[in-house]
């Protein structure tokens, strides 16, 4: 048993994976996910084993798909009619929220430089463990801790 051509693939699942897409990202977003599905199975079609199920499989492309290109639009910029105001390049931090220095000053040494290693610096954890003289796991753990601990002294909606 041979797999069909890909362009009679696209013809006849291609209303189905359309229809995968929009249940999974609405109607606006669909057709980049179509494109994306199909570009994905052009890529694996070859070895794919002729026994398979194709309607299950471009299913399951089109969904893992429309994840991606739901996950890519959240992480888009936004468009502003403004920009906002930049701060002087030697202003002091805390004058701008001093709220959140309040906040990071409350965390124990530790989860205080576990959060700015890692989630300002973007440091690893292993190079965290290394500057805090700790293990790995202390270093991920000070991070998780001290972010969990700002959520509670810093909430975001403060008004």
């Amino acid at each position: 048993m041979r797999l069909p051509p890909f362009e009679e693939v696209v013809a006849e699942y291609g209303p189905m994976v359309l229809r995968v897409c929009r249940a999974v990202l609405g109607p606006t977003d669909a057709a980049d996910a179509w494109s994306e599905t199909f570009l994905s199975a052009l890529r694996a079609y070859p070895d794919l084993d002729p026994d398979t199920n194709i309607e299950a499989w471009l299913v399951t492309v089109a969904h893992r798909r429309a994840i991606d290109v739901g996950r890519a639009l959240t992480r888009a910029p936004v468009p502003a009619d403004t920009l906002p105001e930049r701060p002087a390049p030697n202003a002091d931090p805390a004058g701008y929220d001093p709220d959140l220095w309040a906040a990071l000053a409350a965390l124990p040494n530790k989860q205080r430089q576990a959060v700015a290693y890692h989630y300002l610096a973007g440091l690893p954890h292993a190079e965290i463990a290394q500057l805090l003289g700790n293990s790995t796991d202390a270093a991920r753990r000070a991070a998780a801790d001290g972010l969990r601990t700002l959520r509670t002294l810093y909430p975001k909606d403060r008004s």
